[in-house]
Parts: structure tokens; sequence; C-alpha cells
């Protein structure tokens, strides 16, 4: 069952390019489907990384997911979605993700203040 969220609840933005935006994954850690629009994220570029947190696995199927690291380069962009989530929501994803990810706020392409999660420093 998915859960209704109210959009006055709903007041932060989170930007996925990876597994975030699988519904398996949103509905085991939000108990709902985000809604989003596609967005870029400038200056950052995309690698693969292996997970070996089971319960991360099998929520998303894979042991492989995507990874952002800021370059800074002005050629270097991932595509993604950016959601509107509540401050619960942005704590559930905090827990989804593994060690090697850190949530920080960018702003998009689009003007948003967003949420992303990128590599972890030193990682």
């Amino acid at each position: 069952m998915t859960e209704t969220i109210s959009p006055a609840d709903a007041d932060q933005w989170l930007f996925s390019y990876g597994t975030l935006r699988q519904p398996e994954v949103q509905l085991a850690n939000f108990g709902r489907l985000l809604e989003g629009r596609e967005d870029v994220l400038d200056g950052y570029s995309l690698s693969m990384i292996e997970i070996t947190d089971p319960e991360v696995v099998r929520i998303s199927g894979s042991n492989r997911h995507p990874l952002v690291r800021r370059t800074g380069a002005p050629g270097d962009r991932v595509s993604g979605f950016v959601f509107r989530v509540t401050a619960a929501e942005i704590y559930a994803a905090d827990a989804y993700e593994t060690s090697d990810y850190v949530r920080v706020a960018v702003t998009l392409a689009s003007g948003v203040e967003a949420f992303v999660y990128v590599n972890r420093p030193g990682g």
C-alpha cells in the first residue's frame, strides 16, 4: 500500500541518478512512489561501485550502483530526477545509502536546491 503525502509535508528536494529512481526502492524506503521530473547535476561525473550491504542489494536488485563525484568541470553532467520529499524521507534515504555515500546540498541545472548522495570524501 502506498502512502499519500501532503504537498505541504513534502518540502524538500532529492536528486537521484541511481537506485532511488527505482519503484521497488522507493516503496521499500518511503512507502510510496515519488513524483519527480528530469534535471541535471552539473560539474559531477558518474562511475559505478560495488555495494556489499546485503539489504541494499536485496532491495535494489543489484550489487553495482552508480556514484557521482564532484569534478567542477563544465562539461561534466549527470542526468537524473529530482523528487519532492519530506524530512522523514530524507532520513530514510540516509539509512538506505551505504557508507560509500554522503548527502550534500547542490543547485541543479534547473535552479532547484536539492540534496544528492555523492562519494564520501576519501572514498
